[in-house]
């Protein structure tokens, strides 16, 4: 584990970007984007154009270690390069942010009112290789639908159960137990998740490091006494389809949460932007999301 990226998770002002769309979300980011389909003809293109707009996003100005703390980033981008540098090199060394890589590979079907994370079973090879990258830490996402305390749990125990695998590698986990915004008892299950988290924190060894990255909580200041642990390192919130505007205004209202936004943070941006349009699009975007972030 790097200790200088470790302190400047634990203590940084900032936010994490979240750049890691994989297979399945990659078409409609690039939507956003202004790219349809048309543009490539199988996996590998698709890849090729989501990495040349990622590329576009890490190497502008705008996007920089005074407000970004951590970058997420996929397997695929990982993999491959910026400016001749392995892209998690680049981050560290050129713009001194932290990278963090994406491992799940998808949700499975709901059941009992959730989605746990489908099989990892080259989840090893992953581990050794983010490690050979120079990666901090993993994220890792399911999903909760319901109040189901049957689902719920079966969420936590596996989502600590790999995180554990993960922290073996030297590598800091980020469970990210998402709650759906459309979740019909949002709150009653946000509390459910929150005793279960607390459950299994209890029983962690002190030397233990994980992150969490949830839902912004209907409750403000939910998870103030989760942050208080001293084997979590940060307590992050998604997006999870607010808006930017909204996302904002809910993240600011909970103190010590910061922002890991994914689609809020490049909702605006286009691929026929000037790069001087892009780069102060993009600035509009950190800089709100920081703001909301150090509230």
């Amino acid at each position: 584990m790097n200790e200088e990226q470790l302190k400047r998770m634990e203590s940084g002002k900032g936010f994490i970007a979240a750049l890691d769309q994989s297979g399945g979300s990659t078409p409609k980011a690039l939507k956003t984007y202004g790219i349809d389909s048309s543009a490539w003809h199988n996996d590998e293109e698709m890849f090729d154009v989501v990495h040349q707009m990622r590329t576009r996003i890490i190497t502008s100005p705008s996007f920089t270690s005074d407000h970004i703390l951590a970058a997420i980033l996929f397997e695929n981008t990982m993999n491959r390069t910026i400016d001749g540098m392995p892209t998690a090199d680049y981050l560290w060394q050129r713009k001194g942010i932290v990278p963090i890589l994406k491992v799940d590979k998808g949700l499975a079907e709901e059941k009992d009112g959730v989605q746990l994370m489908k099989p990892m079973p080259q989840l090893e090879e992953l581990l050794d290789s983010a490690v050979k990258h120079h990666i901090f830490g993993t994220k890792m996402r399911s999903v909760i639908h319901e109040a189901n305390a049957k689902g719920i749990k079966d969420i936590i125990d596996q989502q600590f159960e790999v995180g554990m695998k993960i922290g073996h590698h030297g590598l800091v986990p980020i469970l990210e137990p998402e709650v759906d915004i459309h979740c019909p008892e949002k709150e009653k299950a946000e509390e459910l998740m929150k005793a279960e988290i607390m459950k299994h924190l209890k029983d962690l060894p002190k030397e233990c490091k994980l992150m969490f990255k949830v839902t912004i909580p209907s409750v403000d200041n939910l998870y103030s006494d989760l942050m208080q642990d001293p084997r979590v390192v940060r307590v992050v919130a998604l997006s999870g389809g607010y808006s930017q505007a909204e996302a904002n205004e809910k993240l600011a209202r909970n103190h010590g949460l910061i922002a890991s936004f994914s689609r809020a943070l490049a909702q605006d941006l286009r691929v026929n932007q000037t790069d001087a349009e892009f780069n102060a699009t993009l600035k509009d975007a950190i800089d709100k999301i920081y703001a909301a972030s150090i509230a």
